[in-house]
């Protein structure tokens, strides 16, 4: 007969999402401590959906992307880079650089660990490291959710949370009072992240 308790399973599986999200960091370059004399701007984007594109055409080789996004930095005045030890080159950033597209969960209620994967394989476990923000859309009116990928600051680097996976992390949804007063959010790793006021929601 097994002595696993479901604290045993929650702990294991919150041991893999912080595994994973120290897997995806291995081998960054040490963008931080580099600072090239030579500074330019180039015709690079990155559109609100995630996609990079050069001089007008989509950059369709993921390695590619994966390399780019790796050298990827964002100043103070909030403007983003591409840098190497000999240079430094301005991109345009349409919303911010990344997009998550699956989240796992692990525990339940105030105890629930969640973990965020972008489309070039970052993963972070949402927590006081890794904050969650929610917006709204200044075109569309709607939720824009954010989750923090890397970076201190001015200088983080965020991934919005496409629209399905938004409406995951609803679905794990609860009120929380904050400072006496109700909010509907969300809690991982013993953070609760509000995400909007429960009585805008008319909810208890």
């Amino acid at each position: 007969m097994s002595d696993t308790t479901d604290e045993d399973v929650v702990e294991k599986a919150v041991m893999g999402l912080k595994e994973a999200e120290l897997a995806s960091k291995s081998g960054l370059p040490p963008v931080d401590k580099w600072h090239p004399e030579r500074k330019h701007s180039i015709d690079m984007r990155i559109a609100r959906d995630g996609s990079w594109h050069y001089q007008g055409g989509e950059i369709s080789r993921a390695k590619l992307v994966k390399l780019f996004a790796s050298i990827l930095i964002r100043e103070e005045d909030g403007s983003y880079h591409l840098v190497t030890p000999v240079e430094q080159a301005k991109i345009t950033v349409e919303d911010v650089p990344f997009v998550a597209v699956a989240m796992q969960q692990a525990g339940e209620g105030t105890q629930q660990t969640l973990a965020f994967t972008t489309s070039i394989g970052d993963v972070v476990v949402a927590g006081l490291d890794h904050g969650l923000r929610f917006e709204l859309d200044p075109q569309t009116d709607e939720p824009a959710p954010y989750v923090h990928i890397r970076g201190e600051g001015g200088r983080a680097l965020e991934a919005r949370i496409n629209r399905a996976v938004y409406y995951d992390l609803v679905d794990l949804g609860t009120t929380h009072s904050v400072e006496g007063e109700d909010w509907f959010g969300v809690w991982s790793g013993n953070v609760f992240f509000k995400m909007q006021r429960a009585a805008e929601l008319g909810v208890e």
